[in-house]
């Protein structure tokens, strides 16, 4: 397992990093390889940072996998995508529960076989006692439909139980959400040099740092890693206050 220290001399770790995984396209490219080396290779990146993250003192990391919008590419790349998931799947779950990490899926799972579907809850239940790391993947996950799907459920109360809408408050609406049982990142990191959060978590990160790195992200390592939570310690977080 790799070790990445944390920067002497710093206080404690961020509890939540959230990292949107931007660049495979533009890494294969630049190497003129076709797009799935570059989704290969990132897969890779995500074995470094999920390893590199307890010696920093992070307890939750949180991967934007697959976006409800990219059903949108070409067919052959969704399946390549799915196939490499299906294959992280299969060989990192023994890994996962060697180093005591807990394996969450959040997102809409309708769209995924009955493979897959088992896949996620066999990678869960196998996870589900692991007291270290807390690695949520986020597939076929949209923050916008998962707004509108929290709001539907509070609608469908009112119609059948008659909730009263002044109960509804912030931690009533969070408890919809499919991050309930977690906490709100405190920084997102988006490799590659991308600006924008791309309808990830936008309920969640209301009050989390960003860093955006300009390594792609099959080359992000756990000491790109490091790097950025050094910059997220650096910062004062006011939430809103002086």
């Amino acid at each position: 397992m790799e070790t990445v220290p944390a920067p002497a001399g710093v206080a404690a770790a961020p509890l939540h990093v959230a990292i949107i995984m931007d660049g495979n396209g533009r890494w294969a490219r630049a190497r003129g390889l076709p797009r799935t080396a570059g989704h290969r290779q990132g897969a890779e990146a995500v074995r470094s940072v999920v390893e590199a993250s307890p010696a920093l003192g992070v307890t939750h990391l949180t991967l934007f996998g697959f976006s409800s919008e990219n059903w949108k590419r070409p067919q052959g790349e969704v399946g390549d995508l799915l196939g490499l998931l299906r294959l992280y799947l299969n060989n990192e779950v023994r890994n996962l529960v060697k180093h005591g990490v807990r394996l969450r899926i959040i997102g809409r799972r309708d769209r995924f076989s009955r493979e897959i579907l088992d896949l996620f809850e066999d990678s869960e239940n196998r996870t589900r006692a692991n007291s270290g790391l807390n690695l949520t993947l986020a597939l076929n996950y949209g923050a916008r439909q998962e707004i509108v799907d929290a709001v539907r459920l509070f609608a469908r109360e009112a119609v059948e139980t008659g909730l009263d809408p002044e109960s509804i408050d912030e931690a009533a609406f969070s408890r919809r959400l499919f991050t309930a049982d977690l906490p709100d990142p405190d920084v997102l990191i988006r490799t590659s040099g991308e600006q924008r959060v791309s309808n990830f978590l936008l309920w969640q990160m209301a009050y989390a740092e960003l860093v955006f790195s300009p390594v792609l992200w099959p080359d992000f390592s756990g000491r790109d890693l490091a790097l950025a939570v050094e910059d997220f310690r650096a910062r004062e977080r006011r939430f809103g206050g002086v």
